[in-house]
C-alpha cells in the first residue's frame, strides 16, 4: 500500500442543501476516506440547483419536480421512491413528504458562515439532514438561525450576518467557479485542483481517486 500524504488531500465538494444525490454522495465520499485511512480536507462550495425558486413554495417536492424535469406526476414521483430507496441503502431515511422545497441562498450564506467558524462540515450534515429527514426549513433566516443556535452558534449574530448578506458574495464566487470548471450538476468533487469526480459515485470510485492522489504525492 502507498504511504499516506503528509498533509491532507483538499477536495472541494460543489453541491446544494435540496440535492438529494448530494447527501448520498457525502455518505459514499465519507465510506471512501474512513476505509482508506487518507487524510483529507473538505470544503463545500456553493451550487445552486434552482435559484429562482421561492422561499416559500407552495407544491410538494414532487410537484416541483415534475414541472422542473417535464415528467408527470406519476414519474417524478416514481423518481422520488428511486432515490429515497438508494438513500436508506446509505443510511439515509428520506422524507419526501414533509420536505419544504425552498430556495436555498441563505442556506449556503450559513455554510460560509460556519467555514469561517471552523465548522462547516458539522453545519452541512445538519442542514441536509434538516431538510430531507427532519421536516425542517432551509431557506428562512429564523429556522435557519434556529438550526445553528441548536449546534451552539450565536443566533443573533447569525441572523445579522443572514439578514446582511455577509456571505452573498462568497456564495456566488462558488457559483462562479463552478461555472469556470464546466460543473453543470452536483454532487461534484475536485480532488486537488486537478481531478473531478462528477455525482455520487459508488465509494470505491472515491476511493480509488483518494488513492492515485495519494500515490502521485509520494512519487513527487
Amino acid at each position: 500500500m502507498s504511504e499516506s500524504p503528509v498533509n491532507p488531500i483538499k477536495v472541494d465538494v460543489w453541491s446544494d442543501v435540496q440535492c438529494p444525490w448530494c447527501y448520498i454522495g457525502k455518505r459514499r465520499f465519507e465510506s471512501a476516506v474512513d476505509a482508506s485511512g487518507i487524510p483529507v480536507e473538505v470544503e463545500f462550495r456553493s451550487f445552486e440547483l434552482a435559484p429562482d425558486t421561492p422561499v416559500d413554495y407552495e407544491g410538494t417536492p414532487v410537484e416541483y419536480l415534475a414541472d422542473r424535469k417535464g415528467v408527470s406526476p406519476e414519474q417524478a414521483r416514481q423518481m422520488v421512491d428511486r432515490v429515497t430507496q438508494l438513500a436508506a441503502g446509505e443510511g439515509l431515511a428520506y422524507d419526501y413528504d414533509h420536505i419544504h422545497q425552498t430556495n436555498t441562498v441563505k442556506a449556503h450564506e450559513l455554510l460560509h458562515y460556519a467555514k469561517e467558524h471552523g465548522r462547516q462540515g458539522e453545519m452541512k450534515e445538519a442542514l441536509l439532514r434538516a431538510y430531507f429527514v427532519d421536516g425542517g426549513h432551509v431557506g428562512r433566516v429564523d429556522d435557519l438561525a434556529d438550526l445553528a443556535a441548536s449546534l451552539g452558534f450565536d443566533r443573533a449574530d447569525v441572523v445579522r450576518a443572514l439578514e446582511s448578506g455577509q456571505y452573498t458574495a462568497a456564495v456566488k464566487e462558488d457559483v462562479a467557479q463552478a461555472a469556470a470548471y464546466g460543473i453543470h450538476g452536483v454532487p461534484f468533487f475536485v480532488f486537488d485542483g486537478k481531478y473531478g469526480v462528477s455525482g455520487a459515485q459508488e465509494s470505491n470510485v472515491f476511493a480509488q481517486v483518494l488513492a492515485q492522489v495519494a500515490a502521485e504525492r509520494v512519487d513527487a
